[in-house]
């Protein structure tokens, strides 16, 4: 996915980008791989990948850990991004979060 016109919009400035998708050891791997190789910064996030093959899902996060990306849980990105408390959507982000958390759950078990 890191496309011509992607990297076109992205040129002259390291970005940080954040990567969900479906089989993690294909398309999310290379377009992590193309991303990282441009210079860029990358947070894969692990509960918003997956495969088919669910086994694939590791051995990806741990490829991508490797060449340098960084492997984060959606909730620890959001509100790594967020900053703080301070932050005006913090507490209806908050309340998402604490909405949304039993299909979080459930995203994890199948990973794991």
């Amino acid at each position: 996915m890191y496309i011509p016109e992607i990297a076109a919009a992205f040129a002259g400035e390291s970005r940080n980008v954040a990567i969900v998708g479906v089989e993690s050891h294909i398309c999310v791997t290379q377009t992590a791989l193309d991303l990282l190789q441009a210079g860029h910064g990358v947070y894969i996030i692990a509960d918003g990948v997956g495969s088919v093959n669910p086994h694939e899902v590791g051995v990806a996060l741990e490829r991508l850990r490797h060449a340098g990306a960084v492997v984060t849980s959606s909730e620890s990105w959001i509100f790594e991004v967020m900053g703080d408390a301070k932050c005006a959507e913090f507490k209806s982000v908050s309340k998402l979060i604490k909405d949304t958390k039993e299909g979080t759950k459930e995203a994890w078990k199948s990973l794991m």
